[in-house]
């Protein structure tokens, strides 16, 4: 079973959301897919840092 999700507003500069699209879609994802694994691996190497 999938987690569940929350929807949240934010606001991003026009230059991000721009770059985040063509990186989603060269990754054929989503924009919030894409939005979702770049945080989840930001994330997770932000653990790694504060382990060591």
């Amino acid at each position: 079973m999938k987690p569940l999700k929350s929807k949240v507003s934010i606001t991003l500069d026009n230059d991000i959301i721009n770059r985040i699209k063509e990186l989603s879609e060269e990754d054929d994802r989503s924009f919030s897919q894409y939005i979702n694994m770049v945080l989840k691996q930001y994330l997770k190497n932000t653990d790694k840092k504060d382990a060591e």
